[in-house]
């Protein structure tokens, strides 16, 4: 590596530093949970974690993790193909199947490892790809490995994309692509209007729906089931990271063809080790307590929705929706850095997001909702919100 490589990377770094947009590493000390113990701040409310429901410290699946180390060990050293497939694989990808309403499902090591082996394998030159303007970078990336060619519709304008599955006809498929809840803006895809578009056309449906399995529909299973299409979207990609205890492991879930021809061909199945036995356990167990206890969902829309009322007491005006991903844009990156860091200092942690993350003028904290928040907690945080937005002059 040579010193100017050094260098340049050096001066730009600086002009993040300078220009307020450089993010500093947080250290959290102990366990992800609805309060956590910073190193460089000390006991803060959490509102920027994906633990939805609470789950990651959650003892009856943290004792699933315990028993799958206990039973298939450390990991798995190997790919599927090659040294087997652990039986607690498979145990979950049926539990999973059957969760999303699909024929078939199967695990990777995240989620974003199945995005990007999700393309591929499955289009070529006489496919196109039909991508929502704002989706997510795994999806991104997934694309851009495929061959087939690549058309992009206007953020969940229907009018957008059913012209672009009309001037798309002579393609052999059509694969239109959105995430479920886009993460950035809380907002949810409008799938009836795009299942109705697709059968019109003749294309698949397929969606990434990490940030709604586990917490949309009335048993969270997610975007489809909130639109009361469970079952009726032909290709699912979700994680294990978020919702469903924090694990490491995603999936895609669909038919048994596409679940069979992506376990043969899939490169980032087949090339890197499998999902590690100790959290696949840990999944199930996630699944099966959710399951079990329909009162989490409950109480995670119960703080969603007083959250939002008393953010929107304040002053603030938060991306509307009914998911507990609630952004509040503050304009420009620097001030939306400076508005968390200041939230740290008050025992909130909350994220800044700017470009290019998000557009550029649109950057904003992110608050994110856990049926682990107790009502003391939200109200910690509003009070420092109010402190700070008026200081700062956002209220």
């Amino acid at each position: 590596m040579t010193q100017a490589f050094d260098d340049r990377l050096a001066r730009e770094l600086e002009q993040m530093r300078e220009e307020g947009e450089y993010q500093e590493a947080r250290h959290i000390q102990g366990r992800q949970s609805a309060v956590v113990e910073l190193e460089e701040y000390g006991e803060v409310v959490n509102l920027c974690s994906n633990n939805y429901l609470g789950l990651c410290d959650e003892p009856e699946v943290m004792e699933g993790v315990k028993r799958g180390t206990e039973r298939y060990g450390a990991g798995t050293s190997s790919v599927r193909f090659i040294c087997g497939t652990f039986e607690i694989h498979r145990e979950l990808e049926e539990k999973l199947a059957d969760f999303m309403g699909t024929e078939a499902a199967v695990t990777y090591t995240s989620c974003w490892n199945a995005n990007e082996g999700l393309f591929a394998p499955l289009l070529d030159e006489e496919d196109v790809i039909i991508s929502d303007e704002l989706n997510h970078a795994s999806i991104i990336d997934g694309i851009r490995l495929a061959s087939a060619d690549l058309e992009i519709y206007g953020h969940m304008d229907m009018e957008s994309l059913e012209e672009t599955l009309r001037e798309t006809q002579d393609y052999r498929t059509r694969f239109v692509i959105t995430d479920g809840v886009f993460s950035m803006e809380g907002e949810i895809a409008p799938l009836p209007e795009m299942r109705e578009l697709c059968d019109e056309y003749d294309a698949v449906l397929a969606i990434d729906d990490s940030h709604a399995t586990g917490v949309l529909g009335e048993t969270g299973r997610g975007t489809p089931e909130f639109h009361d299409m469970h079952g009726e979207v032909d290709v699912i990609t979700s994680t294990l990271g978020k919702a469903l205890g924090g694990m490491a492991g995603g999936y895609v879930a669909g038919s048994r063809e596409v679940v069979d021809y992506l376990t043969q061909e899939s490169r980032t199945q087949l090339f890197t080790n499998a999902m590690p036995p100790h959290s696949c356990a840990g999944a199930l167990a996630a699944v099966e307590h959710l399951e079990e206890n329909p009162g989490l969902l409950e109480k995670l829309h119960d703080n969603t929705r007083y959250f939002r009322r008393e953010l929107e007491a304040l002053g603030y005006d938060p991306i509307e929706g009914e998911t507990p991903i609630v952004p509040v844009i503050v304009g420009e990156t620097p001030d939306a850095i400076e508005l968390s860091s200041r939230l740290l200092d008050h025992g909130a942690f909350v994220i800044g997001f700017g470009y290019p993350v998000v557009p550029k003028g649109t950057a904003r904290i992110r608050c994110q909702i856990s049926a682990a928040h107790e009502r003391e907690h939200l109200d910690r945080t509003l009070d420092a919100l109010e402190t700070i937005g008026t200081d700062m002059g956002i209220i």
